[in-house]
């Protein structure tokens, strides 16, 4: 029987190259990413077809994590099996892991000096226009009709005035798009995004229309496959917890990474609303502003946006080391966070990406997958907020009563500084289409030069 790699004719050291390039320009968050990858592996090297890259994107968009990275090590599975789901995984998250871990260590060094507080200032205020127009280009993708656009309108109202949990929000939009695609409802009938018009084909990509032997579902790999991946998980936290209990820092950012790639749905956008709100108001191991420092280090590095979580690890064990010398206790709470961040990734993708492809010609379940994609566009507007508010305002204040519950900011606390500089990041972003990296180094050096401006005067 021919092998997946002799039927599609793309060799593994091929797609290692491949791979590494996509890591290198994995710059912007998971739309950058995402319109990264469909550059290089649909248009430019024909590798997947448009439709089969849309369906594995919307699975991805269904799982908790970050779907950027699951993509990658979806299609490297598909292409070359277990070993190219690792590669393309592995390879997606190893330069922004190394990157944000020296960050932390200048950060953890020199982040109270006012000039890395000043830097700091430029960096925020470009990542909230870098996040904003996110919106723009996943809601191009994504609300390709009334339909959506109502669909993902509702869901910013639920999760940002109601503060409704996100999986309730994904399991009313999959039923409602499962229903509507079951109906035939024009609404939810057919899939866009990039290159509608003249977009390739399944059929005439490298992998082709058909599914390959591996990809075809078998119980026996999926239990032992997912029993590995599971250990590996799990076993760490499990021996941290007997070993130093629930309490110790370690201990705690064990489980909670833990527990946040299970809940957290929607991709990284979603993921960071979590994460930011429990490292900040319940554990208190960040201030809100240094929670946006370290979405800066993420915007300005290759690989996944949820990468900033590496940097929470780093400082919850920096100011918390017990025993240990507090940069080592930081560098080991960063490559914790990590593994328990990304290795439920694999299990994700390995365990359930046979069964969405044997279920890749369903209407419905496709309309579901699109519709859950339209009603992530609401939450990242919602992440966009979140972020205006502690970027812009020095204060802000809860405001709850008759199903309300949402943050208002304090205009008298508005920051003219950070407004000035935010909207020069989206006129640069919007209006003339500067690249990410130029935009954040343009900001950074402005918060600087204001500092010198302060300090001279």
């Amino acid at each position: 029987m021919a092998t997946t790699e002799t039927t599609h004719g793309i060799p593994f050291k091929a797609a290692l190259r491949v791979w590494l390039r996509v890591a290198a320009l994995s710059f912007g968050g998971p739309a950058g990413q995402i319109a990264v990858m469909h550059r290089i592996l649909v248009e430019e090297k024909r590798w997947i077809g448009e439709t089969r890259f849309l369906h594995a994107l919307n699975y991805c968009m269904l799982l908790p994590g970050p779907e950027a990275q699951q993509l990658a090590t979806y299609i490297g599975w598909l292409l070359h099996r277990t070993k190219g789901g690792l590669a393309a995984g592995l390879l997606f998250v190893a330069p922004g892991a190394l990157a944000i871990m020296a960050l932390s260590w200048v950060y953890a060094a020199y982040g109270k000096l006012d000039s890395v507080q000043a830097l700091f200032l430029g960096l925020k205020a470009a990542v909230l226009a870098i996040v904003l127009e996110a919106v723009v280009r996943v809601g191009k993708r994504a609300l390709r009709n009334g339909a959506m656009v109502a669909l993902a309108a509702a869901a910013f109202v639920a999760i940002f005035f109601f503060a409704v949990p996100f999986p309730l929000i994904i399991v009313a939009a999959a039923v409602i798009g499962f229903l509507g695609g079951h109906a035939g409802h024009p609404a939810f009938v057919g899939t866009g995004g990039h290159g509608s018009g003249g977009a390739l084909s399944d059929a005439d990509s490298a992998l082709g229309e058909a599914m390959p032997d591996h990809a075809r579902p078998n119980r026996a790999w999926s239990l032992k496959i997912g029993a590995v991946f599971l250990l590996l998980w799990l076993l760490p936290v499990a021996i941290l917890l007997a070993w130093l209990g629930p309490h110790h820092v370690f201990g705690q950012i064990a489980v909670f990474f833990s527990k946040m790639a299970v809940v957290t749905f929607g991709g990284a956008y979603a993921v960071l609303t979590y994460v930011a709100q429990q490292a900040v108001e319940h554990y208190h191991w960040l201030a809100p502003g240094e929670m946006l420092d370290g979405l800066g280090m993420a915007e300005t590095t290759p690989g996944p946006l949820i990468m900033v979580t590496q940097f929470v690890g780093f400082m919850a064990a920096f100011r918390d080391p017990g025993v240990l010398p507090p940069f080592v206790a930081g560098t080991l709470g960063g490559l914790l966070t990590t593994w328990v961040t990304f290795a439920p990734c694999f299990l994700w993708i390995f365990l359930g990406a046979p069964y969405v492809e044997a279920l890749r010609g369903n209407k419905a379940l496709s309309a579901a997958l699109a519709t859950i994609t339209a009603a992530v566009v609401g939450v990242i507007l919602n992440l966009a907020l979140w972020f205006a508010l502690h970027v812009l305002f020095a204060e802000i204040r809860p405001v709850r009563g008759f199903g309300l519950d949402f943050a208002a900011p304090v205009l008298a606390s508005v920051d003219p500084w950070a407004l000035t500089l935010a909207a020069a990041a989206m006129a640069g972003v919007v209006i003339l289409r500067l690249g990410m990296i130029p935009v954040l180094a343009v900001c950074s050096a402005a918060g600087l030069a204001l500092h010198v401006v302060r300090v001279a005067g």
